[in-house]
């Protein structure tokens, strides 16, 4: 009998999570990764485990860098330019595979101390060694010179993001 309480243990988490034998990918997508098997796992730290249905799953490494970046536009900047630097941004991820995550928004607080920035995007990434390869990226390079001309200020902040 050993071995039979960490394996019930184990598919209890499981359910619990979402995840369940019959459908592993969904537990799998979830946490990153694809339910092929350890080639498939990514991150650092990512390793398999076996779903009550006994297709291979990646459980990812829980830690991960998050890129926090802030425009403020130079005044006189147009509605349309504005537009097209949003819209160049949210490009990147399908160019750039190391970009895990990404989302965006404008400024809404009512605290009114945005100082000007007006545009926030979050990009995550797995590893320093993702970010580190997206920074040079040509996409990324390319994008930064379109933004130039309509940037007054940026702001960038990475972190490990603790829970």
């Amino acid at each position: 009998m050993p071995g039979i309480l960490p394996a019930v243990t184990f598919i209890a988490l499981l359910a619990l999570s979402g995840c369940s034998g019959s459908n592993p990918s969904a537990c799998c997508h979830r946490a990153g990764c694809q339910p092929s098997g350890a080639a498939s796992c990514r991150g650092s730290g990512a390793s398999c485990s076996r779903t009550a249905g006994g297709a291979a799953c990646c459980t990812a490494n829980p830690r991960v860098l998050r890129h926090v970046v802030l425009f403020k536009f130079k005044d006189g900047t147009s509605a349309e330019d504005v537009r097209k630097v949003q819209e160049a941004f949210r490009s990147l991820p399908a160019k750039i595979g190391q970009i895990a995550d990404f989302e965006w928004g404008t400024d809404v607080s009512p605290e009114k101390r945005a100082e000007g920035f007006t545009h926030c995007f979050l990009l995550t990434f797995r590893t320093e060694a993702d970010r580190d390869a997206y920074l040079p990226h040509p996409d990324h390079k390319a994008f930064g010179q379109a933004l130039g001309p309509h940037l007054e200020k940026v702001l960038v902040v990475d972190y490990w993001a603790k829970k």
